[in-house]
């Protein structure tokens, strides 16, 4: 298991094809980028990369240009770290089912599972969850996603805070030292 595996992508295909139908948004866009959406994982740019090998996916499938643009925009919108900020209510969907798979128990342990992958400390963790995690919820587009958030949230930030506290950082971030024993500021 890796925190962007097969398992992921399909929560993810789940997650959309919810919400959109719920939104109004176009099913089929939508389930086609999330199937696509982590294709260039692991790479830098990863939502650029993978928006162009999409592309070339669809194209040799025979969809429409129209479709294939609405698709590609979707991925190349949908990572929060490369801050392409989505048009479109279907990128909006993509965007909201990708976020919603990295809060909650399924995001902590993939945020486990990705620190395990990459070689982060426990506290490298924990500055993810404050940097990142602990904020995406307010990051979604749609009623319905924010919704399906907010039970994930609330389970994120009291994880977060028992850890905290058994680690005992009762003051949060910046109360504890990094390997050479300076404060993380």
């Amino acid at each position: 298991m890796r925190s962007h595996d097969r398992g992921h992508v399909e929560r993810v295909v789940r997650l959309a094809r919810y919400i959109a139908a719920r939104e109004g948004a176009d099913v089929e866009v939508v389930e086609a980028a999330a199937e696509l959406h982590d294709l260039a994982r692991g790479e830098a740019g990863h939502a650029r990369r993978g928006a162009e090998r999409a592309r070339e996916i669809l194209r040799a499938r025979g969809h429409p240009e129209e479709f294939i643009e609405r698709v590609v925009h979707c991925i190349e919108a949908h990572s929060f770290s490369e801050g392409v900020e989505p048009r479109t209510l279907e990128a909006k969907v993509l965007s909201d089912a990708d976020k919603l798979d990295a809060i909650g128990a399924i995001g902590v342990a993939r945020a486990f599972l990705y620190s395990g992958e990459n070689g982060r400390s426990l506290e490298e963790t924990l500055l993810h969850f404050e940097r990142k995690l602990l904020a995406l919820h307010e990051r979604l587009h749609t009623a319905t996603a924010r919704e399906l958030a907010a039970p994930r949230a609330r389970f994120l930030r009291e994880f977060y805070r028992r850890l905290v506290e058994e680690l005992g950082f009762p003051g949060g971030r910046g109360d504890w030292g990094d390997a050479e024993g300076e404060r993380v500021q």
